[in-house]
């Protein structure tokens, strides 16, 4: 057994070597290596994301995160010249999010801190430099065409008033208002009890609807001045939540749900979750169901980015649905009625954005005429009247996080291709013409010649469910060659034949296509729960801690693997994080034949401690499949497996980590060193799931490639 404790404490001097040892090994190692690419050189590339235009288009306004330093860009017409407006010019983990900008283009806003994306505590600091004064979470304002950030209140969710001179924010669970010049100090817009969050301001400016979320219930609120008393629209034993302004502001749409009910129901059924499409009043204060999910399973809330989407449009409420089991656009009229399907077809819709005017729907789709392009994301532009979808960006990129002018002539959207990492785009809509802003800011060492195009490769799981996964290799006419799979997190993700619209998966895309460049087959698998390929493969109704069938799909790759001439079965190798070290811990425990090393980064090991009280153990009222489905949950997890564990592996893990325990980790440990298990760790002391800070994502990035190239025999 072998257990290599890499970070316990950052001031060690084994910790020390360690870091010298892995920045030699890749700086002098392959730098220098003609044929092959540097991890540095791989990891140098921007990634943007929150990108915001005006409605007219003519400004637009972005985050990059270029190797930790994060910075707001901006570009306006009629040459779109990327312009640098902040200097946070420290890798210290701060994240940009929320970046948002006045109608009138006068003023950008946005949140500097936290780990928005989290399971909880999202909004808190985080401190992985071991800043001796902890950073806060705040709101910064910027002038768009000249002067300084300047910080203007403490909190989240910051949104402008359509009259761009304020700036509604939640902190402590109550709403706050502040200026945007940042003279003003912030003042409490009123107490109210409850969790009070997602405020929306009317189009006329002059009121704010907001969820007040009291635990079992929550009501849809309408805040209308100082001295005016809040009104609360239909207020019920339900869950209402998500409202959205009429364009005459005297309406809300809202989603309502059942209120919680502590009548234990059966865990190991597929089950309905119910959800309806409420207007109400505000006059009045009443409202009525305009739309009911149909009570099926494909009917139930949704469970892919943006869940409801809920938009009022012109003359139109928009919304998503799985019940036809894929993930589409509908509309419906404000007085209810029939539905209107948007987007027919199986493909998703995704990051769907309505224009100022409300008549036009851009999202991001897995659609084209090119059959592979179920593996992508495409541009599709829609009317909220429907029968004229459009596929705006075909060919063998990815492209994603669309906006689209008031008057439809031109669309912004993050761009990537298989080589070329993500960049803003704007498109002509008419003349289909696409301009990439911001290319400079690619380093001119990054290797695009030298990345692969990943290919489509398909097998079938034991049980027949077909499974996709992209599959990366230089083409070397090498045979026997070492091979490992990636496993993604999530689950309900989708890996892509490009670069990935999430941070956390361009750099998976870029470590895959760095071991590939080493001399590895990789392949990425779509496994069952994750999205793209419909409502039963995304959710089986024996997946995760109901049998963890997707765990078959995992196994069918290695098998797949083993059976091609160009690999060296027995050294098949296997690593993944959050939901994907939890299949890659399950690899090990259960198949170590096949599985010749993982690993692990921050997964989740033991289904029975993760919800515990879901089981109702200490209830009256008994769940009447509880037994079962507490076996099946253990079952459906790596502790179980330890037993038939043998196969070395590195476990990973940041100790502020706010989506899986850090607890997951360092049980699992404790029980392969008991076993003998041949086991090394690292720990990263104070960074999250995301690992905020670059270095840290370089280390680890490192760990992983050392490890796997150690155990497979490419060293």
């Amino acid at each position: 057994m072998r257990n290599i404790n890499f970070n316990v404490l950052w001031g060690n001097k084994l910790s020390q070597v360690l870091t010298i040892v892995i920045f030699l090994f890749f700086s002098q190692t392959y730098l220098f290596a003609q044929d092959k690419i540097s991890l540095e050189q791989i990891m140098s590339y921007p990634f943007p994301n929150e990108l915001v235009s005006t409605p007219s288009g003519s400004k637009i306004v972005w985050a990059v995160n270029e190797k930790g330093q994060r910075n707001i860009y901006t570009a306006q017409d009629p040459d779109f010249i990327p312009k640098r407006r902040t200097d946070f010019n420290s890798d210290d983990g701060q994240e940009l999010s929320s970046v948002s900008i006045s109608n009138d283009g006068k003023w950008i806003v946005f949140i500097r801190g936290g780990d928005f994306g989290s399971n909880w505590d999202d909004a808190k600091p985080v401190n992985p430099a071991f800043s001796p004064v902890p950073p806060k979470v705040q709101i910064w304002a910027i002038p768009f065409d000249e002067g300084k950030p300047k910080v203007i209140g403490e909190g989240q969710n910051p949104k402008i008033s359509p009259l761009n001179n304020q700036v509604v924010f939640e902190k402590n669970n109550q709403l706050w208002i502040t200026d945007l010049s940042g003279d003003d100090t912030p003042t409490q817009l009123f107490n109210a009890r409850g969790n009070n969050s997602d405020p929306v301001w009317s189009p006329d400016g002059k009121k704010i609807a907001f969820t007040s979320n009291r635990g079992d219930h929550s009501f849809v609120g309408i805040y209308e001045g100082l001295n005016i008393p809040l009104k609360w629209i239909a207020p019920s034993f339900t869950k209402d939540s998500s409202p959205r302004w009429s364009p005459d502001n005297n309406k809300v749409v809202f989603i309502r749900r059942p209120g919680d009910s502590w009548q234990p129901d059966s865990i190991l059924s597929d089950s309905h979750y119910p959800w309806q499409i409420m207007v109400g009043d505000i006059i009045s204060e009443k409202a009525k169901m305009i739309w009911e999910a149909p009570k099926t399973p494909e009917g139930s809330v949704p469970s892919t980015h943006g869940r409801y989407n809920l938009h009022w449009g012109k003359g139109r409420i928009v919304f998503l649905s799985y019940e036809d089991g894929w993930p589409h656009l509908y509309s419906i009229h404000p007085d209810g009625g029939n539905s209107q399907l948007l987007t027919p077809g199986n493909f998703m819709a995704e990051h769907i954005t309505l224009s100022a005017d409300g008549s036009t729907l851009v999202f991001s789709g897995n659609t084209g005429k090119d059959p592979l392009d179920i593996d992508r994301r495409h541009i599709v532009k829609v009317s909220v009247e429907g029968g004229d979808m459009e596929v705006l960006t075909p060919g063998n990129g990815v492209e994603w996080s669309a906006g689209i002018t008031s008057d439809g002539t031109r669309i912004f959207f993050l761009s990537a291709t298989p080589q070329r990492p993500p960049l803003p785009a704007v498109m002509d809509v008419k003349k289909k013409k696409i301009t990439l802003i911001g290319e400079n800011l690619i380093p001119e060492s990054f290797p695009v010649k030298k990345l692969v195009t990943p290919k489509q490769i398909k097998f079938k799981a034991p049980d027949g469910k077909t499974v996709h996964a992209t599959l990366f290799d230089t083409d070397d006419g090498k045979k026997k060659k070492p091979a490992i799979i990636y496993v993604h997190g999530g689950p309900p993700r989708q890996m892509l034949l490009g670069w990935h619209y999430s941070s956390y998966y361009s750099n998976a895309y870029a470590l895959n296509q760095y071991l590939a460049s080493q001399g590895f087959v990789v392949i990425s698998v779509n496994y069952r729960l994750g999205i793209g390929y419909g409502y039963d493969f995304h959710r089986p109704v024996d997946g995760g801690t109901r049998g963890a069938s997707e765990y078959q799909d995992i196994k069918a790759a290695g098998e797949w693997l083993a059976s091609q001439t160009f690999v060296d079965k027995n050294k098949i190798g296997i690593y993944g994080g959050s939901y994907g070290g939890y299949l890659t811990a399950m690899a090990l425990g259960r198949d170590s034949k096949l599985f010749a090393a993982g690993v692990d980064i921050h997964g989740v090991h033991d289904r029975t401690n993760d919800r515990r009280d879901r089981y109702y153990i200490n209830s009256y009222e008994q769940i009447p499949d509880r037994e079962k489905a507490y076996q099946v949950a253990w079952e459906s997890s790596p502790v179980s497996s330890v037993a038939t564990w043998t196969s070395p592996v590195l476990v990973i893990h940041g100790d502020d980590d706010r989506n899986v325990a850090f607890s997951q980790s360092t049980d699992l440990v404790q029980r392969l060193i008991n076993k003998g298990v041949e086991t090394e760790t690292l720990v990263i002391v104070d960074d999250t799931h995301h690992f905020m800070k670059f270095s840290n994502q370089y280390r680890v990035n490192g760990a992983v490639i050392e490890f796997l190239m150690r155990k497979l025999g490419l060293q």
